[in-house]
């Protein structure tokens, strides 16, 4: 389906795509709509997600940006079914198109509020500590992934950033992800970076006797100024971005809902140290 999309996931994911493949050629947006014969506001709105592109412009577009044929048909089958609501990328081919909408809702986002069950959140995680969870992945994948991750955390220090929420269950500070400098030199981090002005972290204290959110799994809530909120569950060989007006309701209120069972963010920074103490000691 082609024509409005209301900034889909799926849709503004293929404009971030479409944006990468013009700059990588080095290509103004008019340029662009000139060699592809596509009008230079289409190309826009195609590239900020607020219109779906047909497949025939797409083959148009990166044609004329020296794409090869297997990003054409890439991209072409993303904008098969870009208008609609929810999107689930599946896979290990997901891995470039999950990262590149991940960077693009990250750059345009008013407030991203992530729920962190099993590790550090990626925008506060050091590169040592994302090279460890990362590891398993070949060497130049690996420095590429880490180099990308640790680069990412600058949208949160740039100026007119995102304001930053986290939640992170208390078991996150305990796991010796890389040994004990690793984590203690990570646990340091998180306290460094909350005190930007932007960047809220709570801790959910590992000895609730009741159920709660984290216990359901991680996800991310992306705010932005003229589109509707998205949110981000990443599993491990797929990612769903979910758009349907219930779902970010439901989503909005349970995260509202376990604020009120996290500590506070002083207590909780204190209650970081005491675990950064501790690592290193060690």
């Amino acid at each position: 389906m082609t024509g409005n999309a209301r900034k889909t996931p799926k849709a503004r994911a293929l404009g971030a795509e479409l944006r990468e493949v013009r700059e990588n050629a080095a290509l103004s947006q008019r340029k662009l709509s000139s060699l592809a014969t596509v009008s230079n506001a289409s190309l826009s709105r195609y590239e900020t997600g607020e219109r779906v592109p047909s497949s025939e412009d797409v083959a148009s577009i990166v044609t004329a940006a020296g794409g090869d044929g297997a990003l054409r048909d890439r991209l072409i089958d993303m904008a098969r079914d870009a208008a609609e609501p929810n999107w689930l990328a599946a896979g290990a081919k997901s891995t470039h198109k999950e990262l590149t909408t991940l960077i693009e809702f990250e750059r345009t986002a008013t407030h991203i509020l992530e729920v962190a069950p099993m590790l550090v959140p990626g925008l506060l995680q050091t590169a040592d500590y994302a090279r460890t969870v990362m590891a398993g992945l070949p060497t130049e994948e690996l420095d590429m992934r880490v180099t990308t991750r640790v680069g990412r955390r600058d949208v949160l220090l740039r100026p007119g950033a995102p304001r930053f929420d986290t939640l992170i269950d208390e078991h996150v500070l305990q796991r010796l992800i890389g040994g004990h400098s690793v984590m203690g030199h990570q646990l340091r981090h998180i306290i460094a970076m909350a005190e930007q002005p932007n960047i809220t972290v709570q801790v959910v204290p590992s000895d609730l006797n009741e159920w709660h959110l984290t216990l359901e799994g991680a996800f991310i809530l992306f705010e932005f100024p003229k589109a509707a909120p998205i949110i981000n569950l990443e599993h491990f060989r797929s990612s769903a971005f979910l758009y349907d007006e219930d779902d970010i309701r439901d989503y909005i209120h349970a995260a509202d809902t376990l604020r009120q069972t996290a500590m506070s963010p002083t207590e909780s920074l204190d209650t970081i140290a005491r675990y950064a103490d501790k690592m290193e000691a060690q």
